[in-house]
């Protein structure tokens, strides 16, 4: 086999999240006093963790106390309902169960919050990932390679064995400052001239396309 392991971004990779991120997001303004934002516009805020995407939905010049009080409810209410609407994107569970027949190590490295990483590869993907992180205390989300790094070690496995999987920009960089190889796909939160823009040099439509390049 090329690789030895496939690390898989969460949002927008193998998951949509973005009606309960949403929703969640909103909750926290409506409960803060400040106006809702649409589907589109939170696309657009995820990929950095869960203090960037509030950053990115509040209205500019709001007090610091306002955003840790809006990131609490954020947290509390994404902890209830991370499940309500995400689903596996088609195809992503067959893959996942393809790759580990071959006998490959399959791993998770999200900025989304650890606690909402476990809870949701429990969920959907239980017992299908060798190593599943998020953010968390003491580890440099990415883009920096840190979490990265740690999964590689972690399954010993050397890093030109693995490849990353993931939607955005952030991944790219990601893979870049980890020297690791990369699939980006276009089924997540950034279309596919974004992706080249950004420098992805291969960019995939369907699950079963990424099982293809594993040989």
């Amino acid at each position: 086999m090329k690789y030895e392991l496939v690390i898989f971004d969460m949002d927008g990779t193998i998951l949509n999240t973005i009606d309960d991120l949403t929703d969640s997001l909103n909750y926290a303004l409506v409960q803060s006093g400040y106006p809702k934002r649409t589907v589109r516009e939170v696309r657009s805020f995820v990929g950095n963790g869960i203090r960037k995407l509030i950053e990115r939905g509040v209205p500019e010049r709001i007090s610091e106390n306002s955003m840790q009080n809006i990131h609490k409810r954020f947290t509390e209410y994404y902890k209830a309902h991370c499940t309500d609407k995400t689903r596996p994107y088609n195809g992503i569970t067959e893959l996942i169960v393809n790759l580990r027949k071959k006998g490959i190590k399959t791993a998770v490295v999200s900025n989304k919050a650890d606690f909402a990483v476990h809870e949701l590869c429990r969920q959907y993907f239980d017992g299908m990932f060798d190593m599943d992180m998020g953010e968390m205390q003491g580890i440099n989300k990415k883009p920096a390679p840190d979490m990265v790094n740690k999964v590689l070690a972690g399954l010993s496995v050397q890093r030109d064995k693995a490849v990353y999987i993931g939607d955005s920009d952030v991944d790219i960089a990601t893979a870049r400052n980890a020297f690791i190889d990369l699939i980006c796909v276009d089924w997540g939160f950034r279309d596919r001239d974004f992706l080249y823009k950004c420098g992805a040099d291969i960019i995939v439509s369907a699950p079963s396309d990424i099982l293809d390049m594993m040989e």
